[in-house]
């Protein structure tokens, strides 16, 4: 099947789901759209997507809502989502629904036994990877709950059983004609991002930076990109050497340049220093390259994301950091961000205080217990002094943690996004994403999980939702600087888990390669790319004048707040259902209307100006 057959999906349901507790919210971006409109149309209150196909269905189940209390209805699995809808005991009575896709489910668990004689004591309890936990009651007399939970266990972790993601039977059974349609109309997610043609943006090749495909068959490092853009001083063979004392071969690369300063972001792992504090002179030769290739500035600093503690610690393990005596004229910061283990801990304690309820005396102190908005704030704060080294200082900044697909990526992505207005717009955020996070592979099936019933595996951690909610956080402090609104990042973090897209599948480009998503696969950016109207920002300059070129946020505890649209959205306690989308439309089409009207006044002050002076001159004496 050609890439573009799968484009089809622009034409199946897009915008919000409903959440746990009325099947008019839209503060999900995961369901189907305005009932049956593009879906495909069967006997259920949802339309299906291309490619679903029902599991198992029971009509005798009691949802346990945590709001509500117990409420009677029917459960509808496919292969892609768990749906549930109540049957309203009243007339004009809104169901209840809950309309969540498989991929979230980060585990299912039986409750109750044969013994069991409480109400509603008998049933599956699910566990998501989006805040929520959901339970369902069965009726141990019809036997019900064992075919639900095999079915939930086969289609929510087709890894662990020998199956595949829903992503590639979605893109499978796409229309044709549609797929056509989204390419002609360049909706097609798999071509947003071009390495040459991003690099020639940045003004690669230059007289001091090439191109270079060494890594075209992934075999010097398996875990990096294709196409590298690296100092023209070191030739092929020499990169070879460098790569062999960085951790996972993952030597500094260039992620972004200041085409006014030269000044750069180059982003690696760790070197390979060890207890006995090795050198290696090719890799502090090449340091010295970056260095040099910057004309503005005779040093070179190094953002190390770890805390120092952590960053010594790696020396037992073979790891480090570079030494200011081995390194000439460098600089090296430790950021204090946290590894992977902490910010997984810390997320689990937001939910605990979010969801399913609260207690409004502490909530303010349970939320500053997690330690969710200190990490933030660390990410934000470790981005800024990266700005502020490169548009500030003209130095250029090398940055690294320990393998470098992690705290690198959230350091190098907010930062570039903080410097160019390019990554602030839909299509350059989509790019970044792509660059940064994709390309140079943020594990993202390990850190999520995709479809592997392994819940407990200690490399699962909510790296990228921190970046996400580092955007979130500083699009609150410059509201007018970004094309996109909350919307978007909501529709990224929720199809993060999905699997519903091939973007955030496999952990490396490499990977992604070898399974062929980009011809097996539907992009997310095909979906949000053609209905971009309700991942708008009415408030982006984009018909005035063009947004600031650098953002300097206020990395501060006051100024840092949980997310309650993500964070808190299932419990209505804490997060009112939003129409953002809604609103949205709306002020786009009074934007549209307001500059109609500006435009029809300057075209009549324009003529009314012309007839004046064709009116001046034929009064004019003649000579």
């Amino acid at each position: 099947m050609d890439a573009t057959t799968s484009l089809a999906d622009k034409l199946a349901s897009k915008t919000a789901s409903s959440n746990s507790l009325d099947s008019s919210s839209k503060s999900s971006s995961l369901g189907s759209k305005h009932g049956a409109e593009n879906g495909i149309l069967r006997d259920t209150p949802f339309a299906y997507l291309e490619g679903e196909e029902d599991q198992d269905q029971k009509n005798d189940v009691t949802y346990v809502c945590p709001y509500r209390g117990p409420v009677f209805g029917a459960l509808t699995i496919t292969n892609y989502r768990l749906y549930f809808r109540s049957l309203p005991l009243r007339d004009q009575e809104p169901p209840v629904v809950v309309d969540v896709p498989l991929g979230v489910i980060a585990r299912v668990e039986k409750i109750g036994g044969a013994t069991s004689r409480g109400e509603n004591s008998y049933g599956i309890e699910i566990f998501c990877k989006d805040m929520r936990n959901l339970r369902f009651a069965h009726k141990q007399q019809n036997h019900s709950r064992r075919t639900v939970f095999e079915k939930l266990q086969a289609n929510a972790f087709p890894l662990s059983y020998s199956g595949k993601l829903f992503a590639f039977a979605h893109a499978a059974a796409a229309q044709p004609p549609a797929a056509i349609a989204a390419v002609s109309a360049g909706w097609d997610g798999w071509a947003v991002y071009e390495p040459l043609a991003e690099l020639r943006r940045l003004g690669v090749p230059n007289d001091m930076w090439r191109a270079t495909k060494l890594n075209e068959s992934y075999g010097i490092c398996d875990s990096y990109p294709a196409v590298w853009a690296v100092p023209k001083a070191a030739s092929d063979d020499f990169l070879r050497r460098v790569a062999q004392f960085r951790s996972r071969c993952r030597l500094p690369v260039l992620s972004w340049m200041n085409p006014r300063t030269q000044a750069t972001i180059t982003r690696c792992s760790q070197p390979l220093v060890g207890v006995s504090g090795k050198r290696n002179a090719d890799d502090e030769t090449y340091l010295s390259y970056i260095m040099e290739a910057n004309a503005q500035s005779d040093k070179l600093t190094i953002m190390d994301a770890r805390p120092s503690a952590n960053a010594i610690a790696n020396k037992a393990k073979g790891g480090g950091y570079e030494s200011e005596d081995a390194y000439k004229n460098v600089e090296i910061n430790f950021l204090d961000i946290h590894n992977i283990h902490v910010m997984r801990e810390s997320l689990r304690k937001v939910k605990e205080a979010c969801y399913p309820t609260t207690d409004d005396s502490k909530w303010q102190t349970a939320i500053d217990s997690t330690l969710w908005l200190k990490h933030i704030r660390c990410i934000l704060a470790g981005a800024v002094r990266i700005v502020d080294k490169v548009e500030t200082m003209s130095t250029s900044v090398v940055v690294h943690c320990s393998d470098g697909w992690d705290r690198t990526a959230q350091l190098t992505a907010l930062s570039m996004l903080l410097l160019d207005p390019h990554y602030r717009t839909v299509r350059g955020f989509e790019v970044l994403i792509e660059k940064e996070w994709l390309s140079f592979g943020h594990k993202f099936q390990q850190r999520i999980g995709h479809g592997d019933n392994k819940h407990s595996d200690a490399d699962r951690s909510p790296v990228f939702l921190q970046f996400i909610d580092s955007v979130w956080q500083v699009s609150q402090q410059f509201v007018n600087a970004f094309e996109f609104n909350e919307h978007f990042l909501i529709t990224i973090a929720d199809h993060l888990y999905s699997c519903r897209f091939g973007t955030f599948l496999c952990n490396t480009e490499a990977e992604r390669v070898a399974e062929d998503l980009k011809h097996k696969t539907i992009s997310l950016w095909t979906h949000i790319n053609s209905s971009l109207d309700q991942y708008l920002n009415p408030l982006f300059p984009s018909f005035t004048h063009g947004p600031e070129p650098v953002l300097r946020p206020i990395a501060s505890v006051r100024a840092v707040r949980l997310w309650k649209g993500l964070y808190c959205r299932w419990n209505p306690g804490l997060c009112a259902p939003q129409h953002g989308c809604q609103r949205t439309r709306e002020l786009l089409s009074k934007q549209d209307q307001l500059f109609k009207h500006v435009n029809e006044l300057r075209l009549k002050l324009n003529n009314r100006s012309n007839n004046m002076q064709t009116t001046t001159r034929l009064a004019s004496p003649m000579h």
